[in-house]
This record gives structure tokens, sequence and C-alpha cells, in this order.
């Protein structure tokens, strides 16, 4: 496992805390995908909305939260109500959305899995949050929560839009998913709201920018960006906040878009 490269431990926290303190503030809002579910005041708008801006969240941020929005607008910007009572005629008009690889049948295919799922749940933080209650574990309840959402009638090719942590991938958007919904503090970013799954509990959502950002600190040794990165990194950032190793996504992301070690 990598050392801190030239750091120490010391000289590595107070990096690490100054970075999160100039990322992790209300300004880090507007042009991420989390800008999205902050349109909403309802948990239940705010969780679907989240969802869906997650699911698209690979590229250009800018090109996501706009192509975020259009997916709201396509549900009336009431995602809730739209996914719980929609018709096959109400999803018709969403085939013709299109963000790079996931298209409008793409769509139809997680409203329709998100309907199934606040029907017999109520809402989708409710299984995440009951999932998490059964394992104590976030990686089972990833498992368990795709098996959920791919248990009504789809297609194939929307699979690839909801990563499998069963084949190993490092799951970032869910990650991120759930780093937004269980990190509560008072920067007035994350929303805190699903308070049964501890925030020791998430792991980092692992990206190009986190995760170049980390190797070159020292954070990381492993070059596949999959499930046991994503557990190494974690693992390392819990030495310097054990109770919430993932607000340092802030750090690692922030520094990484914006070139800190160039």
């Amino acid at each position: 496992m990598a050392e801190y490269s030239d750091y120490s431990y010391e000289q590595m926290y107070e990096l690490l805390e100054a970075l999160h303190d100039k990322y992790n503030c209300e300004e880090f809002i507007e042009a991420d995908p989390i800008s999205i579910p902050h349109s909403f005041a309802a948990d239940a708008d705010r969780e679907i909305a989240g969802f869906l801006a997650a699911t698209i969240a690979w590229g250009n941020r800018k090109a996501i939260v706009k192509s975020a929005r259009r997916m709201v607008e396509c549900m009336d910007y009431a995602p809730y109500d739209f996914v719980v009572n929609a018709t096959d005629s109400d999803l018709e008009p969403l085939r013709s959305y299109v963000y790079r690889t996931f298209n409008g049948n793409d769509f139809v295919d997680f409203v329709r899995a998100l309907q199934s799922i606040c029907r017999k749940y109520g809402t989708l933080g409710t299984l995440f949050q009951d999932s998490y209650l059964r394992h104590g574990n976030i990686a089972a309840v990833l498992s368990e929560v795709r098996r959920e959402f791919f248990s009504v009638e789809h297609s194939e090719h929307c699979q690839k839009h909801f990563s499998s942590i069963d084949k190993g991938a490092a799951c970032k958007r869910l990650n991120m998913y759930l780093r937004w919904f269980v990190r509560k503090d008072n920067r007035g970013v994350d929303f805190g709201s699903w308070t049964k799954i501890p925030m020791s509990a998430l792991y980092l959502p692992l990206d190009v920018h986190s995760g170049n950002m980390a190797r070159s600190l020292g954070l990381l040794s492993r070059r596949q960006s999959d499930w046991k990165a994503t557990e190494e990194v974690t693992n390392v950032l819990k030495r310097f906040s054990s109770d919430d190793p993932v607000k340092y996504d802030y750090a690692l992301f922030g520094a990484g878009i914006d070139g800190f070690l160039r």
C-alpha cells in the first residue's frame, strides 16, 4: 500500500483538511450533478432526481447537469409523483431522450424499475436503508439494490448503466449517490437524510480525478479503478477520518479537477 508519497501523516492530514475546506462548500453545488436533487424540497423527489442524475454522471459536468435537468423536465418537475404514477403512455415521450450511451429506452426501463421499488418500499431511500440494516455492509447493499432494481422486465442494454459490484466495479456513481444522502455536516452540500446508514460505512466515489489525485499523493497504489481500489483508498482515508472518510471526496475530486499537482 502506498504511504502518502513525500508527505508525513500530519502533513497529509493538514492537506486533506485544507482541500476539504476549500471544496466542500455551497459554491460546489451549482456546477455539480448534486444541483439536480437540490432543486427539490421533498426527500422523495430528491432521491429520484438524484438517482437519475448520478446514473448519467460521467463525462463533462456541464453536460451532465444540462442532461439531468432535461430528465426532470421530462417528468414534469415532479419526479416522485411521475415515477409512482406513470402509465405506458406517460413513458412514451421519454424515449426521445439521449445522453451519450444512456438512451430513451434506458430511461423508460429505469423509471419502470424505480416505480416498482417505490410502490413496494414507499421510497428509494427506504430500500437502501432497510438493506443496510439487514446487512450492515454497503457492498451487500449495492448488490441487493441492483438485484431488486432489475427484478422487473427490462432491456439488457440498460444494465450497463447500473454498476455491478458483484463483477468488481468501482460503483463510483452509486457511491456518490450514497454520499449525497448519507453524509451530514454543516456545509450545505450533502443532504444527510438517510440516517440509518452511518457515514463511516460509505466508500469513496472513485473516478478519474479522485483516483489520479489519490495515486499522486500516495493514498492509492492499485492502478485499476475497481472495487478493490475503492476499498483500498477508503481504508486509507479512514486513517484521517474514521467516522467520515468520504468527506475527502471533495478534496481529491476538486484538487484533481483544478490540477493541484501540475
